[in-house]
């Protein structure tokens, strides 16, 4: 089967940094400031001017910043403790630092259409995983599109900022939720969410991007894996406009290990996901609560030999004239990754129709080495005029995007699927 590698390639970028509060207690708070404050006042000025010249060319607003952080250090000076503005930017730089979130890989990308454009191109959006030091990884955002030719361009970042949410807020409710929320005129390129709460202070990985559409309105979806460093969790991402976000956890019996992906629409009126309970097989699930899943199916275990390790699903099913398009990857010989494919009965999507008996996409030489060698992986694809958009990760590294044509895809799987697999 023909496969096109384009050209692109989506490397990390070390210069991309985000500003985070870091060393807060109130003795280090208490120590820092009784010193600067013996300092003369000109002396700390031209400090302040000093950090903010080698710095400010890096971030958005470094003095919003500074001045964001400085409330989170001020319960910690005494009561009665006062300081003019340049002193409390001067003193919360000591306790800013950089993180370069890009330094260790920009890998396992996801995709999803935006709304037409008028030209006749598709517009889309990429998420990707960004992993910097400590492996701790955070949600990135790219746009592009795509013309009815295969044409496929990655929109340039206007800037080259990385920025994270200017609002963050904790909500109550019948399960968790965290909302962040990024200014208007913010380009969604700079977007970076970094893990906010406790259960994901290890990392936000693997996010499955969806667009579903119900009642004529669109929602963004996007299941990923929260790691605290000891243990993972899945949860769901929900947007509409990209740029206020929430996140939601999950529960229920069938949240219990990784690669969820949400269908694209519901099933038989209840939400449809596809998931991976025992670490080796694939399930379905059911249910008429977004946020609660108690019951799976299993519809698929390891069969071919480059699978035999354990199978996940690579993203949310595609919807096509012959049913549910599931993009899924299997493990097999020296831990060496590949991607295969499955067609899901389009009325009784438990049912395993058609699937291919040889990968779909392995790592070709060049790509095999990396943070994670011999690995080809991706979160969700996206088809447009009859071409199956995939972008993929090269051995946890760097990203890449691969075409197929849908029809040339579904004819070798059913005749694979039949016994022919000439």
């Amino acid at each position: 089967m023909q496969v096109k590698r384009l050209s692109l390639k989506i490397s990390p970028d070390v210069r991309r940094v985000i500003s985070l509060s870091y060393n807060i207690d109130q003795e280090n708070v208490y120590r820092i400031a009784s010193i600067l404050l013996k300092m003369e006042p000109d002396e700390r000025q031209k400090l302040l001017e000093q950090t903010l010249e080698q710095f400010s060319n890096r971030h958005r607003d470094l003095e919003g910043v500074l001045k964001k952080h400085f409330k989170e250090l001020e319960p910690f000076l005494p009561s009665g403790f006062k300081l003019k503005e340049s002193d409390q930017l001067l003193l919360a730089s000591y306790f800013t630092k950089e993180y370069s979130v890009e330094s260790a890989a920009l890998f396992n990308p996801s995709i999803a259409p935006l709304d037409r454009s008028e030209d006749g191109e598709q517009p889309f959006v990429l998420s990707l995983r960004a992993t910097g030091e400590g492996h701790i990884s955070s949600i990135e955002f790219l746009q592009g599109a795509i013309d009815n030719i295969g044409h496929l361009r990655i929109i340039p970042p206007p800037s080259g900022f990385a920025t994270g949410p200017e609002h963050i807020r904790h909500l109550s409710g019948d399960h968790p939720v965290t909302e962040v929320r990024f200014p208007d005129e913010m380009p969604l390129s700079e977007h970076v969410i970094f893990p906010i709460t406790d259960d994901e202070s290890n990392g936000i990985e693997d996010l499955r991007l969806v667009r579903f559409e119900e009642d004529g309105e669109v929602t963004y979806y996007g299941t990923y894996t929260a790691y605290n460093g000891y243990r993972i969790q899945t949860k769901i991402m929900e947007t509409k406009d990209f740029k206020t976000f929430r996140f939601h956890n999950l529960k229920g019996k069938a949240i219990q290990d990784k690669d969820m992906a949400l269908f694209p629409q519901k099933i038989n009126g209840k939400y449809a996901m596809i998931s991976r309970q025992d670490g080796n097989n694939l399930f379905i699930m059911y249910s008429e609560n977004l946020f609660e899943w108690q019951d799976h199916i299993p519809i698929m275990r390891p069969e071919m030999p480059w699978e035999l390790s354990k199978i996940g699903n690579c993203g949310s099913p595609l919807k096509t004239e012959k049913g549910w398009l599931l993009i899924t990857h299997g493990v097999g010989p020296m831990r060496k990754y590949q991607l295969g494919a499955v067609l899901l009965d389009p009325e009784n999507p438990q049912k395993v129709a058609a699937r291919l008996y040889e990968p779909l996409l392995g790592p070709e030489e060049h790509e095999r080495e990396g943070y994670v060698p011999n690995v080809v992986y991706t979160c969700g694809a996206m088809i447009h005029h009859d071409r199956l958009v995939l972008p993929y990760a090269m051995s946890d590294s760097a990203s890449g995007m691969a075409l197929f044509d849908v029809h040339e895809l579904l004819q070798t799987m059913e005749r694979e699927s039949k016994g022919d697999r000439e």
